[in-house]
């Protein structure tokens, strides 16, 4: 079989498990160069690691630093002038993201903002698109057969996710023992099959008020049909939000057009803004356009134009858009790193990405299946368009002995109790090689 000369003529036919074939998909691989624009990591003891937790903590962009270092600069030169006169003006500075942070979710221009951190904004859009209704039946909120109380989420999301939806519900006065509604896998399954989460809302009809899941399981790597599951709880009258901590930058998306509310997502994953980074919300446009919608208002929400006229201005005018739902001014040390990251995700694009990201995993498989200890088995789905880059290994025998001898050999990655290690290739910045490494240091034990 000829060799092929891009990735794009890559097929899982074609697939060897010599490292000179991974070396050849290294050669031919258009985007190979975006991995100098990264800061690679050392092991502690100073050795080259093999990086596969991006899913955690992406890599540090190269030009991040520089982009800080201009806030600096300006603020020890310009102070408080740096908010108008800077060379990225502070005043303004999250509108920077207004297109770059729309095309990486398949937004509108005004349907993203950064802001804040995911459970936070999370708390935020709960606030405005969680609206319990009563019935009049009397008694507790959700007593009523009636009441459209309900929230449904995914058993076992990531942790956050559950303490922030029971505590909202909690403080809005809300039984979280009859509102809360979980999804659980079928019996001797993994992930969540989406005829099951459409019979599910479909069950609940009018007492379900809204549904939020995770885009991609933190867990097991399972991609959701978000689109299907918009149209199902929109069919009962509920709203649909989702969590994309792991879905933004790993896959593509078009929150606009499947009709999504509302989203969040955090920045220090896939989109490699540092720990603790800066965070991002999708309000749809026929939600940011009307003013009326509940929300917690702070002063960098409000209109512009009338922002800097403080305690003339009582009332709060939210600004249009996704702005709206904005508390406090931007913290500007804290989004320049997102500026590098994004700058790349538009330089390589989403559909590079994607193409590169699916023969890059499924690379990946081809060797675990093809080499993988007999007590090992990847949970993650393995239709390409149920994941994304990354694959989760169920390791039956010693699973945390395991993990460790992988980090003693230079692979990072990362261990979910009691049996999985996640495995996550990126592609801007992983190579195929580092795939193949991976699987011979699996195999070694």
């Amino acid at each position: 079989m000829p060799s092929p000369s891009s990735i794009d003529e890559v097929n899982v036919a074609s697939f060897a498990v010599e490292r000179e074939f991974a070396r050849h998909l290294d050669a031919i691989d258009a985007l190979a160069p975006m991995r100098e624009r990264f800061h690679l990591p050392s092991t502690r003891d100073g050795r080259p690691a093999t990086y596969f937790c991006g899913n955690s903590l992406g890599l540090m962009p190269r030009d991040a630093r520089g982009l800080v270092e201009q806030e600096l600069d300006d603020w020890a030169g310009l102070a408080v002038e740096a908010h108008f006169h800077g060379r990225t003006p502070w005043y303004s500075y999250h509108e920077v993201f207004r297109e770059t942070g729309a095309r990486l979710v398949g937004a509108r221009p005004g349907e993203v903002v950064m802001m804040n951190s995911l459970t936070v904004n999370l708390h935020l859009l709960l606030t405005s698109f969680y609206r319990p209704r009563r019935s009049g039946s009397g008694g507790a909120v959700g007593a009523g057969e009636r009441d459209r109380v309900r929230v449904l989420m995914e058993d076992g999301a990531f942790p956050s996710d559950t303490y922030a939806i029971k505590s909202h519900l909690a403080a809005r006065g809300v039984d979280c023992a009859e509102a809360l509604v979980l999804l659980r896998p079928r019996d001797g399954e993994q992930t969540l099959r989406t005829e099951d989460i459409e019979s599910t809302i479909a069950a609940q009809g009018e007492r379900l008020a809204t549904v939020i899941l995770g885009g991609v399981n933190f867990r097991t790597g399972q991609v959701l049909d978000m689109q299907r599951i918009v149209a199902a709880a929109h069919g009962v009258g509920a709203t649909c939000g989702f969590d994309l901590a792991h879905a933004a930058g790993n896959i593509p998306l078009a929150l606009h057009d499947w009709d999504v509310d509302f989203a969040c997502w955090c920045s220090y994953k896939y989109l490699n803004a540092g720990p603790g980074a800066i965070a991002g919300a999708f309000v749809h446009e026929r939600h940011g356009a009307d003013a009326s919608i509940p929300r917690l208002a702070g002063w960098w929400g409000n209109d512009p134009d009338s922002r800097f006229r403080m305690h003339l201005e009582p009332e709060f005018v939210p600004r249009r858009g996704a702005d709206g739902w904005q508390l406090s001014n931007p913290p500007i040390l804290a989004m320049a790193p997102l500026r590098a990251s994004l700058a790349l995700f538009d330089e390589a694009g989403m559909p590079a990405l994607r193409r590169k990201s699916l023969v890059l995993t499924a690379y990946l498989e081809f060797l675990l299946r093809e080499r993988m200890p007999a007590d090992c088995r990847i949970i993650t789905p393995a239709d390409p368009g149920e994941r994304g880059c990354q694959l989760s290994i169920q390791v039956l025998t010693e699973p945390r002995a395991r993990f460790d001898a992988l980090e003693a050999r230079g692979v990072i990655c990362d261990f979910r109790p009691p049996d999985v290690i996640r495995v996550a290739p990126v592609p801007l910045y992983n190579r195929f090689v580092d795939v193949w490494e991976f699987a011979e240091i699996l195999r070694a034990g």
